[in-house]
């Protein structure tokens, strides 16, 4: 008996729904601070100079329903829409149409919000979104008769999975880091990855031969798992083995630090690769789904779409290796071509290479902010998530992204490549911006804003055992110096 897939698809839409909710919430409450008219990157003068530079093609280069406005109430109304649609797509109302608008809302979002918008995960939300216009079926409502999934859209889907997790591990080979070659990644990377939780304490205590099974094992879960999701029907076990080595790692990378929505939407996608038989043994409740036929023209217009986007995805898979590694361009598919012929759909950041932590990050530098009123003594605003006072416990904040917190992990490593948001940023504290000062936790100036800033550069480690014994200090800190920028 064929393999059907109504309830995996549903289910992958519910929670793609909660995913889109989690994001577009997530960056409701920051988006003032951020991008808005008083934030640290304004939309509204970014869009201007966009306009300015590329004329006309700008609409095209920047697609983004801000053009039409992108004020602070231009930009809290399309967050809220956007936690409304995923609310509305998680009850099964007109999937298609409301698919498309978060796909458009989110993507409109990620242009005007330059650095802060622009992580892997939101791009990869937006290139599961499109996919799913394509696998939603259409109606305006789900929970009866259903047409029956493509799976030629599924099988898209869950070459996107296979795409980002084989993407992950590959890159890290070609890359040519000596870390993840040698497998000592891991000595380094619970404490100098961005957001890390208080397990990751733990974690980066274990012994060295425990840090280098675990990143074995990650190479296995990153390498080999993927290739069992394109396991046939008769081996369905080892998709389901993959699924759960994907699932597993996601879990794990969870567990030792924040990455926002990542290691859900990446849980996510492998219910694509799920069949409904399985799905009805394991879910809580009972879900009777049945098909009915579907309209010709929309069958018609997938049968165009799928292998256009296939070519596409395929392309941004090449093109990523070739950039990791320029050297090995194989059939003459160079970064240059690559990116020309990708060229014509980049603005709308739904076909993606990937490759987190390619390169390991073996040093923590931390930029802590400090004011003063009189240029003597100086006192440091607090981050609610990043590491700051070495006495405070790493916490969990994932789903939710504080981008503020996270823009300062690379703006540590590079500050001259972030100096215009570093900048902009004293200048907001010197002037107390209420909205800026919003993504922050404690404000040492409360009563009036200071009259300087300065940005201190600290090497943070985590303490050792005998050391947080003796202190209770989770990190161990050192002036490296401060930086050059100013308001």
């Amino acid at each position: 008996m064929p393999r059907t897939y109504l309830l995996s698809r549903r289910v992958f839409l519910w929670l793609l729904g909660l995913v889109y909710l989690v994001a577009f919430a997530s960056i409701a409450v920051q988006i003032t601070g951020l991008v808005g008219e008083h934030g640290l990157l304004p939309a509204e003068p970014f869009l201007e100079w966009a306009g300015s530079i590329y004329g006309a093609r700008a609409w095209r280069l920047f697609p983004t329903v801000f053009w039409v406005g992108a004020g602070d109430v231009a930009l809290e109304v399309v967050c809220w829409a956007g936690v409304l649609l995923a609310g509305l797509l998680m009850l099964g109302i007109a999937p298609v149409p409301v698919l498309g608008a978060l796909w458009l809302l989110y993507l409109s979002l990620t242009v005007v919000g330059q650095n802060f918008l622009s992580f892997q995960w939101d791009v990869l939300l937006l290139e599961a979104g499109l996919l799913a216009v394509l696998w939603a079926p259409l109606g305006w409502k789900t929970g009866g008769a259903e047409p029956p999934p493509s799976n030629g859209v599924r099988w898209l889907l869950v070459a996107l999975l296979f795409k980002l997790v084989f993407l992950s591990g590959v890159t890290k080979l070609l890359s040519g880091d000596p870390t993840w070659r040698a497998l000592t990644a891991l000595d380094y990377h619970f404490e100098t990855q961005p957001l890390p939780t208080w397990p990751a304490w733990y974690a980066s205590h274990l012994p060295h031969a425990t840090h280098r099974l675990a990143a074995a094992a990650m190479f296995l879960g990153e390498l080999v798992a993927p290739l069992l999701l394109f396991a046939p029907p008769r081996l369905r076990a080892l998709r389901i083995g993959g699924c759960a080595a994907v699932a597993l790692l996601q879990l794990g990378i969870a567990l030792t630090g924040n990455y926002g929505f990542f290691n859900l939407l990446t849980i996510v996608l492998c219910v694509p690769a799920l069949d409904d038989d399985l799905l009805r043994r394991v879910l809580p409740f009972r879900v009777a789904v049945r098909d009915r036929p579907e309209p010709r023209a929309w069958r018609a217009i997938r049968a165009v779409l799928v292998p256009a986007v296939l070519f596409l995805s395929t392309l941004s898979f090449v093109a990523e290796i070739a950039y990791t590694l320029p050297s090995r361009r194989g059939l003459g598919l160079g970064p240059g071509r690559a990116t020309a012929l990708l060229g014509w759909v980049a603005p709308f950041r739904s076909f993606n290479g990937y490759g987190l932590f390619r390169v390991m990050t073996t040093e923590r530098p931390e930029i802590v902010v400090e004011g003063s009123r009189d240029g003597e003594h100086w006192e440091a605003y607090g981050f609610r998530f990043k590491p700051g006072p070495v006495t405070r416990r790493p916490g969990f904040v994932a789903p939710y992204q504080p981008r503020l917190d996270w823009q300062m992990w690379f703006a540590a490593l590079d500050p001259m490549g972030n100096a215009e948001w570093l900048t902009a940023l004293a200048r907001d504290l010197e002037a107390g911006t209420p909205e800026v000062l919003a993504l922050l936790g404690r404000n040492p100036f409360a009563g009036a804003p200071p009259r300087a800033i300065r940005f201190a550069s600290y090497d943070y480690r985590f303490s050792t055992p005998a050391e947080r014994s003796r202190t209770g200090a989770w990190w161990v800190r050192e002036l490296s110096g401060y930086l050059p920028i100013e308001p």
